[in-house]
């Protein structure tokens, strides 16, 4: 067999390496129920890079904290950084956290418990990491680069995959000694449901949440109330998420409304607890949920929480919407830790 004649086109050069930035950077990580993110963020919180993955806590908390470190990585390689910059990693988590320890103690929606977050980050990144609670990480965010700027206290209410909330007072989260704190979803009602673990009761996201609302829309879908909604998701618990929600609000279909309505009135009644006992000068809200259908919240909520607070309390206090969107818990998260630090 004849050799091949050696070709005369001089071989292509390989394209040399992007030049990475060299700048100092942080990683805020939100940890959320349905799905995750890292964000690299500079001193300005401007966001360089970003990395999203789906939880799916159901797959075990092995395999959860392997996505968190992969995702991170492919943040920093997305933002172009030189991983060599990195400051400090903040991480909310959606549920229960020992702030001290850095410890994930129990999320109550992905299954998972005492996960040693700030060691397991620290060892693969070698810098300092804060852990807290999702919603504390974006209530924080908010008052002090969002809708609570200039609030001497701020409640922040994030209907979500469950339902959270935080509280800032004079710059600081309210938590426990060694535990978060205002878990405004485990509020507990008189009522129950087939679900409900403690028989005669009913906890407050059971009421309100995503889930909840999804849960009753696939319900709608079966007894044909929402027809647009079975068609689109097949009435699917993991398919309904809150644009399909907000959607079927939209179309005026009266089991939609009611759902809305009741859910809308039930955490009005959960925040005017917390007007009572706290009395913040400021209210903002978050969340899909809310940033679906933000008139709807906004307007509805005040009313509802008016109704059931003490008039005196309630009385003046502002309501917003959450104004750092998608960023809330990883820039609060970052906030904190650099805060924290001085």
């Amino acid at each position: 067999m004849a050799a091949k004649k050696a070709s005369k086109t001089p071989a292509k050069a390989a394209k040399p390496a992007k030049a990475l930035k060299n700048v100092p950077f942080w990683i805020g990580f939100d940890l959320g129920g349905t799905k995750m993110m890292a964000s690299v963020l500079d001193a300005n919180y401007h966001v360089l890079g970003s990395a999203r993955k789906s939880t799916n806590g159901s797959d075990g908390a092995a395999k959860g904290r392997a996505k968190i470190v992969k995702a991170i990585q492919e943040a920093i390689a997305e933002a172009g950084v030189d991983p060599k910059g990195i400051k400090g990693i903040g991480i909310g988590c959606p549920g229960l956290v020992n702030p001290a320890k850095g410890t994930l103690i129990f999320a109550p929606n992905l299954g998972w418990s005492n996960m040693a977050l700030r060691k397991i980050l620290q060892t693969q990144f070698k810098c300092p990491v804060a852990v807290l609670n999702d919603v504390d990480a974006g209530t924080y965010g908010e008052y002090v680069l969002g809708a609570g700027k200039g609030a001497r206290s701020l409640l922040g209410v994030f209907p979500g995959t469950g339902v959270g909330a935080g509280f800032v007072y004079d710059g600081k989260l309210v938590m426990g000694r060694a535990i978060s704190a205002m878990e405004l979803g485990n509020l507990m009602f008189p009522g129950t449901h087939i679900g409900s673990p403690v028989f005669g009761s009913v906890v407050l996201e059971d009421l309100t949440s995503r889930l909840a609302l999804a849960s009753q829309a696939g319900l709608a879908c079966y007894r044909g109330q929402l027809p647009d909604l079975d068609k689109k998701t097949e009435g699917a618990l993991r398919n309904i998420r809150s644009k399909a929600l907000a959607n079927a609000f939209r179309s005026g279909e009266d089991a939609a409304m009611l759902m809305f309505r009741n859910a809308i009135r039930y955490l009005g009644m959960g925040v005017a607890t917390v007007v009572n006992l706290l009395a913040p000068d400021r209210i903002t809200l978050g969340g899909g949920l809310v940033e679906e259908l933000p008139g709807l919240y906004l307007s509805l909520l005040k009313e509802e929480v008016e109704r059931y607070a003490i008039p005196e309390l309630a009385k003046g206090v502002r309501y917003s919407l959450a104004k750092l969107g998608g960023q809330a818990v990883a820039a609060g998260a970052v906030a904190w830790l650099r805060n924290d630090k001085k």
